[in-house]
């Protein structure tokens, strides 16, 4: 019994709970919907239709002002009430614990609070579109209205500026009139909507019109003056430049500048009928096509100038390479019979003649090109240009080879002088080898004398063929100067290593007695040396002493090459 009793207890408990959780909830949720009523309590809709009243009431918007108090007043007396008797109901329900009932009246408040705040919304939108559309127009209204008054009295004082345009913009302005009058009624009606729609299609109408009244009278200047004026000037210096002998047919300026006149007729008709667009497209390239036309007649003066400046002196350049080129080559005949060239050098003299031969042809045609009076100076100074580039390509050439030639000379008389030296090298060295206190040279010395002495016959014979190689002569000296310094310093590396043994000996000749095993060591090096394996030698004495007193090698080197230094 007394355990259903605490069962029954335990779900009482739960259900209490569960209802004090759920009460909680919704009690939450008629606090937030409360809320919301209040936001769209608090809009200000009273404050802009107070707002509304600053302006004409009549006509639309006085329909307006009207439509939207008696939905405000709608709200306020109606909807508002309706929705606190709703939250009354559903606290209600919340306190009887009638949890599904007051989800359905929440949800209806919900529903009714989202319905009017639509509405208002709505009404703000529509005020903030009518009070701005009164702002708006009248600010733009004004501006478009301080031009238009600008425009008449440009178009009044310059009419002369406008032409045949003039009547066709004094109509667009005139259209206007009725337009400003159209608004002025309609914003005294209180129709600003309606108004804002005139205004919009007057500011885009004036944008157009005032661009006219400010484009027309540049552009038909340049139609009417500027442009006719340069094509005068064009045919004025053509003529003059053809009484000077200038060749212009290829410019083709007669039939353009013709064209370009009958152009100009049609785009005075364009700008009459304020067409005015392509025409402004045109005029701009017709002034760069002008431009053009100039900076070609600039290149046929600068042309003439080049040609009258550079002529003279380009037949005296290609009379100076030429004698240049001809004493080269036949100074190259002389030279091979002393020395050999290679086949591709010798070919120089033979292709710069040739070459030569091409420009002498290209420059007299030039010359009779001038004299016919039947070509472009601009065409002419081209070809003169390129037959000074390639007759200062051909003088670099034959001068190059020249001095080559005249090196080859220079380069046998180094040659012989450093083969002199070498043999004095060589010498030298081999009698620093014979005065040195040694048993004999090495085997290996001799056989390197030897190779040296080869190599510098070698030398020897090169310098004595006819015609001369320059190159394998050099080539051979280059194999010849270091053999020989080769042996130059091997052989002083050998003297030095047998003073130093000697040197070493003559240390350890003072501890031999008291010190078999470096005697024996000694006696080793001492019999290394008479064979004259040197090297050998070295390395056991300096094992010796070095053993029996380290660091005792470096005092008796330094010893050693000061000797070998005041020798």
């Amino acid at each position: 019994m007394m355990k259903y009793i605490i069962i029954a207890v335990i779900i009482l408990l739960a259900l209490i709970i569960v209802g004090f959780l759920f009460r909680k909830k919704h009690q939450a949720e008629i606090e937030r919907l409360e809320q919301l009523k209040l936001q769209i309590q608090n809009k200000p809709i009273l404050e802009e239709l107070t707002k509304v009243k600053q302006l004409n009431m009549n006509g639309q918007t006085e329909e307006m002002f009207e439509r939207w108090r008696n939905i405000w007043t709608e709200i306020m007396d109606v909807h508002i009430p309706n929705i606190d008797s709703l939250i009354f109901d559903a606290e209600d329900a919340i306190d009887r614990l009638k949890f599904g009932k007051a989800t359905t009246i929440e949800n209806d408040i919900e529903d009714k609070i989202a319905k009017v705040d639509r509405q208002m919304t709505d009404i703000l939108i529509e005020l903030e579109d009518l009070i701005g559309s009164e702002e708006k127009n009248r600010s733009e209204m004004d501006l478009i209205k301080d031009q238009y008054r600008q425009a008449r009295k440009n178009l009044l004082a310059h009419q002369h500026s406008y032409g045949a345009a003039a009547g066709p913009l004094e109509k667009k302005l005139e259209s206007f009139t009725p337009l400003f009058t159209e608004y002025d009624a309609l914003t005294q009606q209180g129709n600003y909507l309606k108004a804002r729609e005139i205004v919009m299609g007057l500011s885009e109408e004036s944008k157009y019109v005032f661009s006219l009244i400010d484009d027309v009278p540049p552009l038909l200047s340049d139609v009417q003056s500027k442009i006719p004026s340069y094509i005068n000037e064009l045919r004025n210096g053509q003529r003059e430049m053809e009484d000077q002998s200038y060749y212009l047919n290829h410019l083709e300026l007669t039939g353009q500048l013709d064209a370009m006149e009958a152009e100009l007729a049609a785009m005075k008709q364009e700008i009459a009928e304020l067409d005015i667009a392509d025409a402004k497209v045109k005029a701009e390239a017709m002034k760069d096509r002008i431009d053009s036309f100039y900076e070609l007649l600039e290149k046929e003066v600068e042309a003439k100038h080049y040609i009258d400046q550079h002529k003279t002196d380009t037949a005296l350049l290609l009379e100076r390479v030429s004698n240049d080129t001809r004493d080269m080559a036949e100074e190259c005949a002389v030279v091979q019979l002393s020395y050999k060239i290679p086949e591709n050098d010798a070919a120089i003299p033979k292709t710069c003649l040739a070459k030569l031969e091409e420009l002498h042809k290209r420059f007299d045609l030039l010359d009779s090109r001038l004299n016919e009076d039947q070509s472009a100076y601009s065409s002419l100074a081209e070809d003169l240009d390129s037959i000074r580039e390639e007759l200062t390509k051909v003088d670099a050439a034959q001068r190059d080879f020249a001095e080559s030639l005249k090196s080859l000379r220079i380069d046998e008389h180094e040659a012989r002088a450093k083969l002199e030296s070498l043999k004095r090298t060589l010498q030298e060295t081999e009698r620093m080898l014979h005065k040195a206190n040694t048993p004999g040279i090495p085997e290996e010395m001799d056989v390197r004398l030897e190779e040296a002495e080869e190599h510098l016959f070698v030398v020897m014979q090169g310098l004595q063929e006819v015609p001369l190689n320059m190159k394998l002569v050099d080539n051979y000296l280059l194999k010849a100067e270091k053999c020989v310094l080769d042996v130059e310093e091997k052989a002083k590396e050998m003297v030095e290593n047998v003073m130093l043994i000697e040197r070493i000996i003559q240390y350890g000749n003072r501890f031999r007695k008291t010190n078999p095993q470096m005697n024996a060591k000694l006696m080793e090096a001492e019999e290394s040396f008479r064979q004259l394996r040197y090297s050998k030698a070295l390395e056991e004495a300096a094992t010796a002493v070095e053993n029996f007193e380290p660091g005792s090698m470096k005092r008796i080197e330094v010893l050693v090459k000061e000797e070998a230094w005041h020798t």
